[in-house]
């Protein structure tokens, strides 16, 4: 078992960053997949980046350049560096963790075996 709690989100213009944390309740570093997905109101849950344990990333089209995903196995922390942000990134994101079925289904089926409760992000323009 293992609780991630999301903390970082806020409300932000247009244009501005903002850097998300997911704090896991044990060692990561054997985690063979971690990631974020975002929700936005009337929306299903979508993929936004994921990582593998071999360090394999896979990035949203939208999200590309502009976000970072990060690992600090000392600190059991996952973080998304969020830049240039978009009224389009507006949504409650979600930290996951375990991915039972792989890499592919964990981002775009949303198989974890483990979610966080989720922060919202607000950008205005």
């Amino acid at each position: 078992q293992v609780q991630l709690v999301e903390s970082g989100g806020g409300s932000v213009q247009a244009g501005g960053s903002l850097r998300l944390s997911c704090a896991a309740s044990r060692s990561i570093d054997t985690t063979i997949c971690m990631g974020w997905f975002r929700q936005a109101p009337g929306k299903e849950r979508e993929g936004v980046v994921a990582i593998a344990s071999d360090g394999v990333t896979t990035y949203a089209d939208s999200v590309k350049g502009r976000f970072t995903i990060a690992m600090d196995n000392a600190k059991n922390t996952l973080y998304l560096q969020m830049n240039s942000l978009k009224p389009e990134d507006t949504a409650m994101y979600y930290c996951a963790a375990d991915c039972p079925k792989g890499l592919w289904f964990f981002y775009n089926r949303r198989l974890a075996n483990y979610w966080g409760q989720g922060t919202q992000v607000t950008v205005s323009s």
